[in-house]
């Protein structure tokens, strides 16, 4: 009977041996889970964070440049024409490159390209241009004509339109696609007995275009 009593008391000290044991095993496997999620969660979180740091890196380079290259457009530049043909005048960026070529006769007109760095052959058709202005020997009703095939087509509107600086001449500005392969803003006024156009060639070019050209032009009517 002492023997038994001694086996049985060797298997009660044993299970809670067993149980520490495996609790022990349980503990470290917890423990090395929760720094293995620990490890990765650092990880990825380091990521995440240089990522976001990157992102608005390049958002404040971004501003920066744009804000950059808004400054370098002032002060502004300015072409006055012949007072024989309504002194038009064009403030446009300093960044840009003008090439106008002015009449040579009453009968013929003034024609006026403006592009970024330099302006390309005139010549070529292909080209487009930041801004353009010609003072055409025809009247306002002619000019006018050559887009109404916009509306009819729904590839353009026409609207009412006025330079802010001369009020009181009323005109048309047309906005779509002004040429074949060419979409922008172009504007019609009356000027004595000839039309002035102002026009841009490329979207890209639009808020220039609406933002510094159109508010400084003037002409003497």
């Amino acid at each position: 009977m002492k023997t038994l009593n001694e086996r049985g008391a060797i298997n009660v000290l044993l299970i809670p041996l067993i149980l520490t044991v495996l609790l022990l095993f349980g503990a470290m496997g917890f423990g090395y889970w929760a720094f293995a999620q620990r490890q990765d969660y650092k990880n990825n979180s380091d990521q995440k964070v240089a990522a976001a740091v990157s992102a608005a890196e390049e958002r404040t380079q971004a501003a920066d440049a744009k804000q950059y290259a808004e400054e370098a457009k002032k002060p502004l530049k300015r072409y006055v024409g012949p007072s024989a043909f309504g002194a038009v005048t064009v403030d446009y960026p300093k960044t840009w490159s003008a090439y106008v070529i002015e009449p040579s006769s009453n009968d013929s007109n003034l024609n006026g390209f403006f592009q970024p760095d330099f302006v390309p052959n005139t010549s070529e058709t292909k080209n487009s241009y930041a801004m353009r202005f010609q003072l055409v020997q025809q009247s306002y009703d002619q000019v006018l004509s050559q887009y109404s095939s916009l509306v009819q087509l729904k590839t353009g509107t026409i609207s009412p339109y006025s330079l802010p600086k001369v009020p009181n001449i009323i005109g048309a500005r047309i906005d779509g696609q002004i040429a074949p392969n060419k979409e922008g803003v172009v504007i019609v006024l009356p000027l004595r007995n000839m039309t002035l156009k102002i026009w841009t060639e490329s979207k890209s070019f639009s808020p220039d275009f609406n933002n510094i050209i159109l508010p400084n032009m003037t002409f003497s009517p």
